[in-house]
């Protein structure tokens, strides 16, 4: 049984896996068997974690990738041999009124979260079906992939982009062996939203609106990452799955009998 999990002898591609969510995932996907390729643009972050990873008796390596900057991404992809496994984590937000965002803003966001994701999964895509072994795409979306909030317009925008690419992909990769799913994570502290959850009307109004009544951590995304990265899930694909606590599913009320 436990050999329906491992992911020994595979090689695993997390692209934004400098901190966060993808630092999280690598770090699992590694301690579950797989040689793991940790890439970001900064490369030095990235090289000290594979070093931890390696003494600890994983097998990991570490390259430069930006995905504003195709060359980047040719390069990245172009020095790996083949890729089984294939994480897209890497993403930016702007929070503000939507009539406020400006082009810059636009193009910034979609660059990162969008356009770079999907020439990585094109180019790693095609290197899949031309081996002719199968692989797994596994995307980082988000809450915004299911349903909206205020103020994170540009950001939905790419979130729900990855969602419907997720299951397009899904639909025209399986003759290939190819299975594609998305992780929708909740309320997940990270860097990029701390002080956002710093507020204490936040927390307040997380307690109130959550069955499980607390924040996420980027350790409770990475389990999930790892099962459609292996053979247990060779028959799930174009699923958007979230992790949240409950949030997209449950509502609770102060009544108390």
């Amino acid at each position: 049984m436990n050999d329906i999990f491992s992911l020994a002898g595979k090689t695993a591609l997390v692209a934004g896996a400098s901190r966060g969510i993808g630092l999280a995932i690598a770090q699992s996907l590694a301690e579950a068997g797989a040689h793991t390729v940790l890439a970001a643009r900064s490369l030095d972050k990235l090289e000290v974690h594979a070093a931890l990873l390696n003494a600890k008796g994983y097998s990991a390596s570490a390259v430069r990738m930006d995905m504003s900057d195709s060359e980047s991404i040719d390069k990245a992809v172009a020095g790996m041999n083949a890729i089984d496994i294939l994480v897209n984590v890497a993403g930016t937000n702007i929070r503000k009124p939507f009539q406020d965002y400006t082009r810059q803003d636009y193009e910034s966001i979609l660059q990162t979260n969008l356009h770079g994701l999907v020439e990585l999964t094109q180019k790693v895509g095609a290197r899949m079906i031309a081996r002719g072994a199968g692989g797994k795409v596994v995307t980082i979306g988000s809450l915004m992939s299911l349903l909206g909030l205020p103020y994170v317009a540009i950001y939905a925008i790419s979130k729900g982009a990855l969602g419907q690419l997720t299951r397009a992909l899904a639909a025209e990769w399986g003759r290939y062996n190819i299975q594609v799913n998305c992780i929708a994570p909740g309320f997940i502290l990270t860097d990029l939203n701390r002080g956002m959850w710093e507020q204490p009307r936040m927390e307040e109004w997380l307690r109130g609106n959550q069955a499980n009544p607390r924040l996420g951590t980027p350790a409770d995304i990475a389990p999930l990452a790892v099962f459609p990265s292996g053979r247990g899930a060779d028959y799930i694909t174009g699923q958007i799955i979230p992790v949240d606590g409950g949030y997209t599913t449950t509502s609770v009320w102060p009544f108390e009998p």
